[in-house]
């Protein structure tokens, strides 16, 4: 097994004993790399049977298993890892994906470049069946093909690069950062971060656009890459595939992006959606209805008018009153919380 040009710490946070499987999946597809990680870190959030659990399963395996010390959810877990990381690179990678050979090596290799702050890859859904018919697709029988909405399930889309290129932002569910990102301008803002199955996100997106308009004020150039050969199998429960998911999750995407838009202003954080609006939508909608997928097609009207649904709301006064953002350095632990 080799060693990477930087030093990285992996991190899978969890939150629920129902996806231990994915859970135990998750760990030992980054144990399988070709390439050594400096250490893994599972960080659980504020689930105490889930963090004996995890301590007594990982840790023999020389896997760290820490309790979420900061708020509940996704991003509060996420800064507590990054407080505990040893590695140069952080990577982030979800509790319910696995990692394909060569992802570790793929996504770090981008760091040879000094400006390259962040680097993150595709996943691909791994569907109950096949391809819903709430998702459009060009290619619904293909496990590798990509579709307009399947960001609503957490996976690569139609739209993002098909080879490295530079990007806006990254995904949450496989994405890496300099650790001096954080220390330059924060973690994670706990306000806008997931918690349980509550879909409020945007918090990577956030993040991105930060850190770029704080190097940038700095005069110094950065680079964030998206590297296709930097895989992972991102799985989808069946409660994901339905209308009603659509509509609560591009909802909470218009209301994520309001918050975003507070923080960072509306010209960075509508940037890449205007295009995909303009143009990957519209191309969507004809081929579904060509090939006869009158569903698919209604869903795509559908998810764009909840996303704008919920944006208008997210702007109105006082709907994101209590977002804001984290210092920098703001990611030193709190006492550690095991409890739920």
């Amino acid at each position: 097994m080799s060693t990477p040009a930087v030093t990285a710490t992996v991190v899978i946070c969890v939150y629920t004993e129902k996806r231990w499987d994915d859970i135990v999946g998750a760990v030992d597809s980054v144990a399988a790399q070709d390439i050594r990680a400096a250490e893994t870190l599972v960080i659980v959030d504020h689930n105490a049977a889930l963090l004996s659990r995890a301590q007594q399963t990982f840790g023999p395996q020389g896997v760290r298993v820490l309790p979420n010390a900061h708020k509940q959810g996704l991003s509060g877990a996420r800064n507590t890892a990054i407080a505990e990381a040893a590695g140069e690179v952080v990577v982030f990678l979800d509790d319910d994906a696995a990692a394909r050979p060569g992802w570790l090596a793929a996504l770090l290799a981008p760091y040879s470049d000094p400006t390259v702050v962040a680097v993150g890859g595709v996943a691909h859904p791994r569907w109950p069946t096949n391809r819903p018919r709430v998702l459009p697709g060009s290619a619904p029988y293909d496990p590798n093909a990509t579709g307009e909405l399947d960001w609503i399930v957490g996976c690569t889309y139609t739209g993002q690069p098909m080879q490295q290129a530079e990007v806006r932002n990254l995904m949450g569910c496989n994405m890496s950062f300099r650790r001096e990102v954080f220390d330059r301008v924060g973690g994670f803002a706990e306000d806008i971060g997931r918690i349980g199955k509550n879909p409020l996100g945007c918090e990577e997106t956030e993040l991105c656009i930060r850190a770029r308009q704080a190097y940038q004020r700095a005069g110094e150039k950065i680079r964030i890459v998206f590297e296709p050969r930097a895989a992972v199998d991102h799985r989808v429960s069946a409660d994901r595939i339905e209308w009603a998911y659509l509509r609560r999750r591009s909802w909470a995407e218009g209301l994520s992006k309001a918050a975003v838009s507070k923080l960072v202003g509306s010209d960075d954080a509508l940037s890449t959606e205007r295009s995909y609006v303009a143009k990957v939508l519209p191309s969507a909608v004809v081929r579904e209805l060509r090939e006869g997928r009158v569903s698919s097609a209604a869903a795509v009207v559908t998810a764009l008018a909840c996303t704008s649904a919920g944006y208008l709301r997210g702007k109105l006064p006082g709907a994101t009153a209590g977002v804001r953002l984290p210092a920098a350095g703001a990611s030193a632990p709190a006492t550690p919380n095991a409890g739920g």
